[in-house]
């Protein structure tokens, strides 16, 4: 593993000012491709105990979007505060700072106010598992420290099935039950580093960034959390005959064309088995990780945030694996937030909100500045009272690239607001669709391809709302459409 200390933010570390000892400390984790399988969120599958647990000490946010669902830009947009189209990342392969090089990062405005900050694994994007034991796609000046493991899931990589072999592990279903312990694997190798660095540093105030790369394909855990899932136990999840009739060409992912990729139902149940494997692993990780907090008797004096950059699909809509789409699935992520000073500890929130939300949030829940030029606002209203009134709003987008199905790149963009999501490709020239979530909470009935009176009413009240947000430009005028 590598660790690794930037110089100039180390330089800028040491003239920071003092920080009080009633700071409280940050520990900020990140799993990658966690969809709501929780049983926090209700999945009657998941056995997540400890993530559980921090629900139930936590605020559990049951309505959480993030801006893109895919790695790099929803990571770079959590971390910036901003919107995908002001720092302009829709893929893998840009930099934020290539937009906004002067960005005060979430962990550089704590750096600001006197705060030590490290990352353990993955927090900004990494190619997955290639860039696992580096840096990935890192920003040096967020951290006074950095610490890569590398697993023998690394050393390993030969043993993995991969069930399309046409394509690399990192975007097939492809998965190992793992020889071995947790400690030996690199999201078990991260909480041990983690851990570490709380030892060190719980005398002063931190923030610990601490990503994890699973459920991330492949989906590789020691054998003990497959055992977890009998493969007997596991099931598709329904969708009515003809469901994507009435949904446009550009919704689905252009590396998913083809409903289950064309496996068979034994290769399907498989990664199902082995993705809840995955959630299982990582829960464990994360019960170490509180359990040190309060070994350490810090817990109370200690944010912990618990967040996935995206949604992740299990072969809903007869088939849709994997993440890029607009559909709850893809956009809804975890996001539980435990403050110990919050009234709210213990309660879901209905209320929507963005992961943009997340830096105005803790930045206030730690009585530091918060900078005048993010685009999300603070929840710390809902974290004291998670039900209060909430005029909430949610927007996502994803860039589809030209190719055999699509002539030209196509940017979608959706909103979903307490009652409905409603989302456009091209501004509505590739498509548009409409979904009642009090009838329809898995967006089988696209209402835009029946253009009733009633639904063209909500479409015109969604549509410049969608429109405005997007592009920054909020309405003062809440959104009440009518009852239908």
């Amino acid at each position: 593993m590598s660790r690794f200390i930037p110089l100039l933010v180390l330089i800028l570390g040491v003239a920071s000012p003092a920080v009080s000892e009633d700071k409280p400390n940050i520990l900020f984790i990140s799993v990658d491709d966690l969809a709501a399988s929780l049983g926090c969120y209700g999945d009657l599958i998941a056995k997540t105990p400890h993530i559980d647990r921090l629900a139930a000490t936590g605020v559990r946010f049951d309505r959480a979007y993030n801006q893109l669902p895919l790695c790099n830009p929803t990571r770079a947009s959590v971390m910036t505060g901003m919107r995908p189209d002001r720092i302009k990342v829709y893929d893998l392969d840009r930099h934020f700072r290539d937009e906004v090089p002067d960005a005060v990062t979430l962990s550089q405005q704590f750096m600001k106010s006197g705060y030590f900050a490290a990352r353990v694994g993955k927090i900004y994007h990494y190619n997955v598992p290639a860039s696992i034991g580096t840096d990935g796609f890192d920003d040096p000046p967020s951290w006074l420290l950095t610490v890569n493991p590398k697993g023998r899931d690394k050393d390993e990589e030969d043993l993995i099935f991969n069930a399309e072999p046409h394509r690399k592990i990192s975007a097939a279903l492809s998965w190992l039950a793992a020889e071995g312990t947790d400690e030996e694997q690199t999201d078990g190798m991260i909480t041990t580093e983690a851990i570490k660095i709380m030892k060190e540093k719980k005398d002063e105030p931190f923030f610990l960034g601490v990503g994890f790369f699973r459920p991330h394909t492949p989906y590789v855990a020691p054998k003990k959390y497959f055992n977890m899932y009998p493969i007997e136990e596991m099931r598709l999840p329904y969708a009515p005959v003809g469901d994507r009739d009435d949904i446009p060409t550009a919704a689905f992912a252009h590396n998913c064309p083809i409903p289950n990729y064309n496996l068979e139902r034994d290769i399907l149940l498989g990664a199902l088995q082995s993705y809840y494997a995955c959630v299982s692993f990582v829960d464990a990780q994360v019960g170490r990780l509180l359990d040190a907090l309060d070994d350490l008797g810090i817990a109370d004096n200690t944010i912990v945030v618990f967040w996935s950059d995206h949604g992740y699909h299990l072969g809903e809509h007869n088939g849709i694996w994997q993440k890029r789409t607009l559909f709850e699935q893809g956009a809804r992520s975890p996001l539980i937030i435990r403050d110990p000073k919050a009234a709210g500890n213990g309660t879901a929130s209905p209320r929507v909100v963005e992961f943009i939300d997340i830096y105005p949030t803790l930045t206030e829940a730690a009585g530091i500045e918060t900078p005048s030029d993010l685009d999300g606002k603070s929840l710390a209203p809902l974290l004291q009272n998670p039900i209060v009134e909430w005029n909430g709003h949610a927007i996502t987008q994803i860039l589809r690239p030209a190719d055999d199905r699509l002539e030209t790149a196509v940017m979608g963009c959706s909103i979903r607001t307490d009652r409905w999501r409603y989302t456009e490709w091209a501004e509505g020239a590739s498509g548009i669709e409409l979904y009642d979530h009090w009838a329809d909470p898995m967006e089988f009935n696209n209402l835009a391809s029946n253009p009733t009176k009633k639904n063209q009413t909500v479409i015109d009240r969604l549509q410049p709302l969608l429109r405005a947000k997007a592009s920054g430009k909020i309405p003062t005028t809440p959104f009440n459409p009518p009852r239908l």
